[in-house]
């Protein structure tokens, strides 16, 4: 596998690269750019936070979990690489002027991060920083130092990283496919190829796992299945939309959506992750599956040139299997426009970066008093994410009211049989299963506005 990329600036060429390699281990290994620093190594303390570039997006990342396949023709800028010059970059100097780093460790990710979101005018910082952890500052000079950086110039060297990519002719083999109908083809001949887009998942079988993975393809290229299409009924949502692109989305169109897409993970992890492999990926504690499901999303399931589209909880089979068949992928999803009744809710110990105790997502229609639709889904109450029939069944043609809602309580139990484990006991899952069924009621009838965290 050939590659080329810049990295702080410089042309790098790599021949017949093993796909294994993470960016962290290349910076830090191969090159002895030792700032970006290895913490936890599975994406969640931002340590390693490098700074990726192409013609359209900024993104901070988390090189421990992204391949160096994955910056094929992009740019990279670590921390060594991010000054004007000989001169620190202005976040660097805010960080020493506001005493914002003791032991160091985090300081070089924190850094990358700050860029980062100085370069894509952010001044929300809690949500730019949650995937960095400090454990010495309390962050309270590390926030005065982004607020002081924030409003400087973008650096010079972006413009020249993106003068350069112009002229560089990345390298594409058989493992970038540079659209669906590629892929479709690649996957016809050779089923088994496991496919990489984002690599949050898929990185820590690697690092954590030692996995092999071959044979391998490499998805970034494949720009025809990153497009959010608005249709007149529906919104299709190609499968390489990053997690970041689809809270952008929802924020305009969902907004229960978007603060459930805003705690997926960390700026560095949604920049990344893709709703296909999210999808995909088939986890019972998955965050999007249950809001796609009360949606009434529809997912569109791709094998050579043969299309079949199902409703998207009927995907989820059972613990870790899912309905695809072998050279089969997840192309795109198709969202329902009416989405003004959907609220989504996430019980986790933590409110950013920590696994769902659960994850409940309702979408009840309400017309003159009775319920006349309902659509109920859970995440991390079974063995995969799956709509509350009985719950609904309880609901449908009652009137909106608080009996009935009360009168419901036992059909949770003939729809789940939880498992108790250390985010939360079977017994508290049952009951905030409930609880949110009855924060969706006032929140219906506007009695209730206020983001409330439950705590297992």
């Amino acid at each position: 596998m050939d590659i080329r990329f810049l990295l702080n600036g410089e042309v790098i060429v790599l021949d017949q690269i093993d796909h294994h390699v993470t960016c962290i281990d290349f910076l830090r290994e191969t090159l002895g750019l030792c700032g970006t620093k290895e913490g936890c190594n599975e994406g969640d303390c931002g340590a390693c936070t490098v700074i990726v570039i192409d013609q359209d997006t900024v993104k901070p990342l988390n090189a421990c979990i992204l391949f160096i396949a994955q910056i094929n023709g992009k740019a990279i800028r670590t921390v060594e690489g991010i000054g004007q010059k000989d001169n620190l970059h202005p976040v660097q100097s805010a960080m020493v002027d506001k005493h914002a780093s003791q032991c160091g460790f985090c300081t070089p990710g924190i850094v990358v991060s700050l860029v980062a979101g100085q370069i894509n005018e952010r001044s929300d910082h809690d949500t730019v920083l949650a995937g960095n952890l400090c454990r010495c500052t309390g962050y309270a000079p590390i926030i005065k130092a982004a607020s002081d950086a924030e409003v400087l110039s973008k650096p010079s060297w972006l413009t020249e990283d993106r003068q350069k990519l112009r002229s560089l002719n990345a390298s594409f083999d058989g493992s970038f496919p540079t659209s669906g109908d590629a892929l479709a083809a690649l996957l016809v001949a050779e089923p088994k190829t496991q496919l990489i887009a984002g690599a949050t998942d898929v990185g820590l079988w690697v690092t954590k796992g030692l996995k092999d993975l071959s044979p391998v393809v490499f998805l970034a290229f494949a720009r025809d299945l990153a497009k959010i299409t608005e249709r007149d009924d529906h919104t299709e949502i190609g499968a390489m939309v990053s997690i970041e692109d689809l809270f952008r989305w929802a924020t305009k169109n969902s907004p229960s959506y978007a603060t459930l897409l805003r705690r997926y993970g960390s700026l560095q992890v949604r920049s990344a992750a893709t709703l296909g492999g999210n999808i995909a990926n088939g986890s019972p504690i998955g965050d999007n599956p249950p809001a796609l499901i009360a949606a009434g999303t529809e997912l569109c399931l791709r094998k050579g040139d043969h299309r079949r589209n199902i409703p998207i909880e009927e995907f989820f089979i059972d613990y870790g299997k899912q309905d695809l068949q072998a050279g089969e992928f997840v192309e795109c999803v198709r969202i329902p426009k009416e989405l003004d009744r959907l609220r989504c809710y996430k019980i986790s110990k933590r409110f950013d970066q920590d696994i769902s105790a659960l994850c409940g997502c309702f979408n009840i229609h309400v017309k003159e008093g009775i319920i006349c639709a309902a659509r109920i889904a859970f995440g991390g109450m079974a063995g995969i994410p799956m709509r509350a029939s009985h719950v609904e069944a309880a609901l449908i043609g009652k009137p909106w009211l608080d009996t009935t809602i009360t009168n419901a309580q036992e059909a949770w139990a003939q729809d789940f049989t939880p498992l108790s484990d250390a985010r939360a006991s079977a017994n508290y899952r049952i009951k905030a299963a409930h609880g949110l069924l009855r924060r969706y009621f006032h929140e219906h009838a506007g009695y209730m506005t206020d983001v409330l965290e439950v705590q297992p």
